[in-house]
């Protein structure tokens, strides 16, 4: 039982032919679970479309720091709206990225500003893209309250006890210590296939630091495909490899890997 924690079955780069095959490739497979997730209102559209037409697929909302140039209030009203359908699960993927800079730096803050508080007003999880902008992501949801009392109570605790903020930090590839702070502040980490690459020494101690009800696996399908499949496009069954590298690292079974992940991803989005 496998549970692909962030994919993008509505990329663009998708035409119906090669969606129906991925579809039927994730039907095939020991996938039991899927989250389709937005990055501006076309793909949150697509997103909740998905979740309607498949009992494994489930749909994450919002406006990717990319995108947010894109981005006014009409727009987050329609998300507020979507966000009430069934099956759509949490607000994501919103945040911020340095490294490419698609967005002006002062949108992308404005706008991952006002997704985290309609967040916050419909009590939801949350889904972050962080890249290469660590302290402006961590300064912003503290100012936002996402880790505030008010917040985590909501929620019940974290099986160690630890409080659960409902943050998860997506395809997280930061340091140990900056993961060690993140899960104390009450945040779900999710890593994805660049765990498996040679190179992958900071990600590999951060998941040794990581409690394992604190992690999720993910693919981020199409991109970031994991060895042994590099090379070709990633698709939410590769993400079996992430759950192996999980065990390898973690000294558990393959299997454990599998359930406790997949465990952890029903409990963070709220399905039964």
């Amino acid at each position: 039982m496998l549970f692909d924690s962030h994919t993008h079955i509505n990329n663009e780069t998708y035409d119906e032919k090669s969606r129906q095959e991925l579809i039927q490739a994730i039907e095939a497979s020991d996938v039991s679970y899927v989250m389709d997730i937005g990055f501006d209102l076309e793909s949150s559209v697509m997103a909740v479309n998905h979740a309607k037409q498949y009992p494994w697929c489930y749909a994450v909302i919002g406006c990717h720091p990319h995108d947010t140039n894109k981005m006014d209030e009409a727009t987050l009203i329609m998300f507020k709206g979507l966000a009430k359908k069934p099956k759509v699960q949490a607000i994501g993927e919103i945040g911020l990225d340095y490294y490419h800079n698609h967005s002006d730096r002062d949108v992308q803050r404005y706008w991952f500003r006002r997704q985290l508080q309609l967040a916050l007003e419909l009590s939801m999880p949350i889904v972050i893209h962080d890249r290469d902008a660590n302290d402006d992501v961590m300064r912003i949801l503290k100012e936002e309250g996402v880790f505030s009392k008010n917040r985590t109570g909501q929620f019940p605790n974290h099986p160690d006890g630890l409080p659960d903020a409902r943050l998860l930090m997506h395809c997280y590839s930061g340091s140990r210590e900056m993961a060690e702070q993140y899960i104390k502040l009450g945040a779900t980490l999710s890593v994805a296939g660049p765990v498996t690459y040679k190179n992958a020494r900071k990600t590999v101690e951060a998941v040794q630091a990581i409690p394992i009800d604190h992690l999720l696996i993910e693919t981020d399908a199409p991109y970031l495909t994991p060895e042994p499949m590099r090379g070709k496009e990633n698709r939410s069954p590769y993400v079996e490899y992430t759950a192996r590298k999980i065990a390898e690292i973690k000294g558990i079974s393959y299997e454990d890997a599998a359930l406790i992940t997949c465990y952890n991803a029903k409990r963070f989005f709220n399905i039964e």
